[in-house]
């Protein structure tokens, strides 16, 4: 997955209870001691320090041009780059190598981009008897000031018990993309909530079949619909406390409403990273609900639907009808720089630089940046582009909705998805009588991880 994201200043807030909620959930044991180390200026136990030592940075293949970017800017710093899947979809493979270099005691990068928000959860903690992985950033590693200039709320996913563990790399707030010229053609309005997005959807495939209005085909799917549809699926309510309840009305509404759009056509069971999908729904999107990231990767790219310019509009997050709006977060990628690390000074100065400067979050990147600063150049510059057929203010204002009531806990929704849901799903099981197949999965993989659940 990758990232894309959000706004100017006052609206930039990701709500108090949601901070609370995520650095509950984060909320932790670090620490420990490394043969051979000593505790440094940094706060934790440092190897000794080699500022000419070649960095090792593990990165997917969408944040390459991060690199690329970085060397141009800093020819001076040797950089050796290994590319992996970044965790996407919940595959766990960060977590699951970085125990292994734990156990043989040496491997670990100087620098990890990961696509998932709930890693600090884990890597801020000891693991094997060995030092947490993560270095706490906020004693002096990276510069306070930085620190405070990413997005309010963007770095709580990161924050464990006060230490800052991670930098976000953008946000990902879910709003609702839709083919302007498209709708226009058909004579459709933009919907404004989850019901007339139904209806919408139920019209499109009588009278335009084969077009569609999102799609439930990836692992991220409950991150967009039932994360905005305030779906009680991963209510973290403390550092080893998780409420789930996937038999509410929330749940419920939300399932229904997708079952009546797969059955129909209009949201198929298809990923959107594949070559099938972009054969068989070029041209053919009239809407998608998604995250901000979705432009870049999807819309605007030649090697996938490569919408063209001005059709392209962009419209607040839907919502239940007499409910407060809300959304969901799909993503954003985080990027951890390792304890044992052996060139601190150079792993920071790569980690702030793909987080913070506009030589790659203004200039490359795909995703809305989390930090502030670069996201007010972002939205400007992508608007300048003449791209959009509507202004970007929508994903601005969807920072501000994304629902407190799911959290950031070491199990992923996405890994237990795509191993529960989407098989049923392609099995033609209805998503509402899968719902308590759902439950169960979280609450053991929950009990596993050592939640207690409600």
């Amino acid at each position: 997955m990758s990232g894309f994201t959000r706004a100017p200043r006052p609206s930039r807030v990701l709500g108090a209870a949601g901070a609370l909620a995520i650095a509950l959930a984060l909320a932790a044991c670090g620490g420990g001691k490394n043969a051979g180390a000593s505790v440094g200026a940094y706060g934790f136990p440092q190897v000794t320090q080699d500022d000419k030592a070649e960095i090792t940075v593990w990165v997917d293949a969408d944040r390459s041009s991060a690199v690329d970017a970085f060397k141009k800017a800093n020819p001076d710093v040797p950089v050796k780059v290994v590319t992996y899947d970044g965790s996407s979809n919940g595959s766990n493979s960060f977590r699951t190598k970085m125990q292994l270099f734990d156990r043989a005691g040496s491997g670990w990068p100087d620098v990890v981009f990961s696509s998932q928000n709930n890693d600090a959860a884990w890597a801020s903690q000891k693991s094997g008897g060995r030092q947490a992985f993560a270095a706490p950033l906020n004693a002096g590693l990276i510069p306070q000031a930085t620190l405070d200039g990413f997005t309010p709320g963007s770095l709580n996913p990161c924050t464990v018990d006060g230490k800052v563990y991670c930098l976000r790399n953008d946000l990902a707030q879910v709003v609702l993309w839709y083919n302007k010229s498209l709708l226009a053609k058909f004579g459709y309005s933009v919907p404004t909530s989850w019901e007339e997005y139904q209806a919408l959807g139920e019209k499109v495939a009588r009278e335009h079949p084969g077009y569609i209005v999102g799609t439930v085909g990836d692992a991220f799917t409950p991150e967009i619909y039932f994360w905005a549809g305030q779906c009680q699926a991963n209510g973290i309510t403390g550092p080893t406390s998780v409420t789930v309840d996937t038999g509410s009305t929330q749940c419920k509404r939300v399932a229904g409403m997708l079952d009546t759009l797969i059955k129909n056509g209009t949201t198929p069971n298809i990923s959107v990273f594949t070559p099938e999908f972009v054969k068989k729904y070029s041209g053919k999107v009239l809407l998608m609900p998604g995250p901000d990231w979705y432009a870049g990767a999807l819309f605007n790219n030649p090697q996938s639907l490569n919408v063209p310019k001005g059709q392209l509009g962009v419209a607040d997050p839907l919502a239940w009808q007499g409910d407060t709006p809300a959304t969901g977060n799909v993503g954003g990628g985080t990027w951890f720089i390792s304890s044992h690390s052996k060139n601190l000074k150079a792993a920071a100065k790569f980690a702030q630089f793909v987080t913070t400067a506009d030589d790659y979050q203004v200039n490359v990147a795909p995703g809305y940046p989390a930090f502030a600063a670069a996201a007010d150049k972002w939205i400007k510059k992508q608007e300048s582009s003449g791209y959009y057929a509507t202004d970007l203010q929508p994903i601005v204002k969807a920072g501000t909705e994304i629902w407190s009531g799911w959290g950031s806990g070491i199990f992923s929704q996405e890994a237990i998805w795509a191993k529960t849901v989407t098989p049923g799903i392609a099995g033609g099981k209805s998503l509402v009588d899968l719902l308590p197949d759902w439950e169960t999965a979280i609450k053991n993989q929950a009990q596993v991880d050592g939640y207690t659940v409600k």
